[in-house]
């Protein structure tokens, strides 16, 4: 997307309070004001760039409803993949509606830490003050298909619901960048769609809905998430779940 300068200034103002000690202590140089991707401006406009947008849907009874009552089962079964109290660093890849995020903060072990990255700037706005009693999380603005960290960075990695949203350059450049930054042994957690077994319902409902709201979404029923990772990368371990009569998926990668 090419932005205006006086929309990548109000961008710059709104992130800045996004830089904490932690932040500036760093060596990596992050992109805090990365633009906003064309694809997310023109299909997501609605539901994550604006900030009128987040201001509606962060509730935890409007999440519930998208994910059809199964928000709380959802998010625990990412968490428990990660652990009950996580050690080491973590990252979370795009901020998360609802209590997600908190939840997390909430399973960091003493001395480990979390960090949630996300390219729009008012999700990001909107979970640094959701995590500020949380002094091991920190948030930042950056490009999940250019992640300005340093390789094996990461003991684990998080995605919830995340893949389903992107068109394939971006989820392929997305799931290669959230490998390189993960150490050896360590593991990366995605829960997002699958596609229904042919008894139920929403196996024919929900096209019709992705066709209108969600258009990269009937990829991921299409391909195995292993499909999408980079074709040199043998994993150490891949495991896949399925949930709800097929509708949702869990894939934890070891690398």
């Amino acid at each position: 997307m090419n932005t205006t300068s006086s929309q990548a200034g109000k961008q710059d103002k709104l992130i800045s309070p996004l830089i904490d000690a932690r932040a500036k202590g760093e060596k990596d140089n992050f992109p805090w004001s990365p633009e906003v991707p064309a694809y997310l401006e023109k299909v997501y406009w609605w539901a994550y760039v604006r900030p009128y947008a987040v201001a509606f849907f962060d509730h935890e009874p409007i999440v519930n409803l998208i994910l059809l009552g199964n928000m709380v089962k959802l998010r625990d079964l990412a968490l428990d993949a990660l652990g009950q109290s996580i050690q080491g660093r973590t990252l979370q890849i795009a901020c998360v509606y609802g209590d997600f995020s908190i939840r997390l903060a909430q399973r960091i072990a003493p001395g480990g830490s979390l960090d949630i990255v996300d390219v729009a700037a008012s999700p990001l706005e909107n979970a640094r003050r959701k995590l500020l009693p949380y002094p091991a999380a920190r948030v930042m603005q950056s490009d999940s298909a250019n992640l300005k960290f340093a390789d094996a960075t990461y003991d684990q990695i998080v995605m919830f619901f995340l893949l389903h949203e992107m068109p394939k350059d971006v989820r392929d450049k997305t799931l290669s960048e959230a490998l390189r930054v993960l150490k050896p042994g360590g593991k990366l957690v995605i829960v997002d769609f699958h596609k229904p077994s042919k008894f139920n319902p929403l196996r024919y409902l929900y096209p019709l809905m992705f066709k209108v709201l969600e258009p990269f979404a009937l990829d991921i029923w299409k391909h195995s998430i292993a499909e999408w990772l980079p074709k040199d990368f043998v994993p150490a371990e891949y495991a896949q779940e399925t949930f709800c009569g097929g509708v949702y998926q869990k894939v934890v990668v070891r690398v």
